[in-house]
């Protein structure tokens, strides 16, 4: 019951770091605004590029990006932990590395649902590009710097925020199968990668109507 209870306690510190509005904080601090009003109406940091300017949005990029960093980097410190606390003898390092994958799946998980479902907003938010790629990041670093640089490739080319995000998300499922990695890495992944193309159904339409604006532009 210790276990269940303090692991359910984990999963909603994670979910509280992917909360944090940022963008939203951004807009209210520097201009007075709710940046839920303008532009797209998203709080990401593409939406406060459009609205406040590129110093803010690299700063909100840059928060975002640490928000899955460190619900990873608790995930990987607090489960390993609890084990045997809660079991009162000391696990085989198989069990702890089964355990820890697990906790990491999890977490990364709730840091990307507190993301775009912050229950500070609402339950709205972004679409969980930036928190991603630093879940990514901290999970397993060549998938994420794989993922990173298809977003920076597609997006010099087209200029287009939101398809840069979604071949950046197919690109992590392919690497992250054709990297060695652990059963539960690949199912965070296929399952992170699906829910930001989900949640980018509204630009798949504008794309498919040609138009969806490209970076710079202030539709």
């Amino acid at each position: 019951m210790v276990f269940w209870i303090a692991a359910t306690a984990g999963l909603a510190i994670a979910y509280l770091f992917g909360s944090i509005p940022t963008g939203y904080l951004a807009g209210k601090l520097l201009k007075g605004i709710d940046i839920r009003e303008h532009g797209s109406k998203s709080t990401g940091a593409t939406n406060v590029l459009r609205t406040l300017g590129k110093w803010p949005a690299s700063m909100v990029f840059l928060i975002d990006v640490l928000k899955g960093v460190g619900a990873i980097v608790f995930a990987r410190w607090f489960y390993p932990w609890l084990s045997p606390v809660s079991s009162g003898t000391a696990p085989m390092a198989a069990d702890l590395q089964s355990s820890a994958s697990g906790a990491v799946c999890l977490a990364g998980l709730a840091v990307l649902l507190g993301h775009s479902r912050s229950v500070w907003l609402n339950f709205a938010g972004g679409k969980s590009v930036a928190t991603g790629l630093g879940v990514l990041l901290a999970m397993s670093w060549p998938v994420g710097l794989g993922a990173a640089t298809v977003f920076a490739v597609a997006l010099a080319i087209s200029r287009i925020v939101s398809l840069s995000s979604m071949l950046a998300a197919l690109a992590a499922m392919a690497l992250v199968f054709c990297l060695e990695q652990p059963l539960p890495y690949r199912l965070l992944v296929i399952a992170g990668g699906v829910y930001v193309i989900v949640r980018h159904r509204a630009n798949v339409r504008r794309l498919l109507a040609g138009t969806e604006p490209r970076l710079g532009n202030t539709a």
